[in-house]
This record gives C-alpha cells, structure tokens and sequence, in this order.
C-alpha cells in the first residue's frame, strides 16, 4: 500500500470531450448486449475471470489495463443505467444512469484481481464525485461493478485500506461497489482508442503521461513488447 501512495498519478484537467467529436453515422451504431452471467469464462483452454471498473472517460481507462500480463481484452463500454442498448450520445446526456465503463478479461493465474484493483485506483481520482479533472457527470463516476462475492469483498477490503493509510490525506473515497448489471460494448469507434488515436492531442496531454508513469512503476506487471 506504501507503493501505490508514492505512485498516484497526477490527473489532468482535460476534458474527453474537449477533442472533435466523431461522426453523427458513428455515434449512432448498434451495440451489441453481453449479458454477464458467469465470471468464468474460456478462452484458449484457460479460465479467465471478468473485472469491470468505472473510473471516468474510457479512452484512457482502457489504455492503462490492455498491456498488463494476463490481461486477455480489454471492452470499453456502458453499465449501471436503465436505458437499452445506449448509444455514446445518450450516456453523454446523463440520462441513462450509466457509468463510461471497462470490461476486463483476464486470467487469475497471472493476475490477482486485488492487482488490478491498484492499478484502478492509482490511475483515476476516487475522491471526486461524479467527475474525472473537467470530465463531470454521473456517466463519470467511480464505480466497481463485481462479478463476484470474492470480487466485492476485495474491492471492501482495498477501500479500507487506503482509507486507514489516509492515501488521500483525509478526503474521502467515493467510488461505489455495485453487483454488476447487464455491460453494453460501446460503438467500435472507442474500442482500442488510444492505440488507433495516440497522436491526437487529447491522448497526447491526458493518457500519455499517464501511460509513461504507469509503465514505469508497474514495468514487472507488463507484457513483453
């Protein structure tokens, strides 16, 4: 936990959507529902477990979990809101309850859940609510959706802990531990978005720097390039 103290990156006050916004034919694609009613999953004759985590604008929240080993895939997507199948504009809105969102893929023989809690929580600000720097609404919220009872015990058991150590010298933390709810997959133009889109200025003032950070004190976590 001393680690994770020293390592908290610095946030930037920039907005995800102060960048030029797609097309009106792109924000109206149909997502396709994924209906999470088992955690374990198999892919290539492994296990795999699903964690899912809210912690502001998916661009960047995405680009920190994708290289981690044992990280099989990384969704960015919607969760925790009434509307069906949303689409990127009605999430933006407020109005569909749902938090920007990613789904985690990943195998627990080379990855504890309580790592990538850390490294959730050293990449956004848990103590704002319903805001991530100038990105504010409830779409933006810190949230961890579990899948299982082990999950949101962790996920207790982490809070607890930043909260006696004091991580964030006497503010409170935030974040919300929800059952996980039915995850919709964002339009495809947000999949993978800081590797298709790394020049943009966006990803060049908030996740780059970011990103740097985070290779630098997690680099034993990493996959091999």
């Amino acid at each position: 936990m001393k680690k994770i103290a020293a390592i908290i990156l610095a946030l930037v006050s920039v907005s995800c959507q102060s960048k030029d916004k797609p097309s009106a034919t792109a924000e109206g694609d149909t997502n396709t529902n994924v209906q999470l009613t088992d955690n374990k999953q198999q892919m290539d004759n492994t296990t795999t477990e699903t964690a899912i985590f809210a912690g502001g604008c998916f661009w960047c929240t995405e680009a920190f979990f994708t290289d981690l080993k044992g990280v099989e895939k990384v969704t960015s997507g919607y969760i925790g809101g009434k509307t069906e199948n949303p689409t990127y504009k009605e999430v933006c809105s407020g109005y569909t309850g749902h938090a920007e969102a990613i789904q985690i893929t990943y195998d627990p023989q080379q990855i504890a859940y309580e790592d990538l809690l850390e490294i959730f929580f050293a990449t956004h600000d848990p103590t704002t609510l319903n805001r991530q720097g100038a990105d504010v609404g409830t779409q933006y919220r810190s949230e961890i959706f579990y899948t299982t009872e082990a999950q949101k015990a962790s996920a207790e058991n982490f809070i607890k802990l930043l909260t006696d150590q004091n991580i964030y010298q006497g503010k409170k933390v935030v974040t919300k531990i929800s059952a996980a709810t039915k995850f919709y997959p964002a339009e495809d133009y947000h999949q993978d978005y800081y590797a298709q889109n790394s020049s943009q200025p966006y990803c060049q003032m908030v996740i780059t720097p970011k990103l740097d950070k985070l290779k630098k004190n997690y680099k034993n976590k990493l996959k091999a390039e």
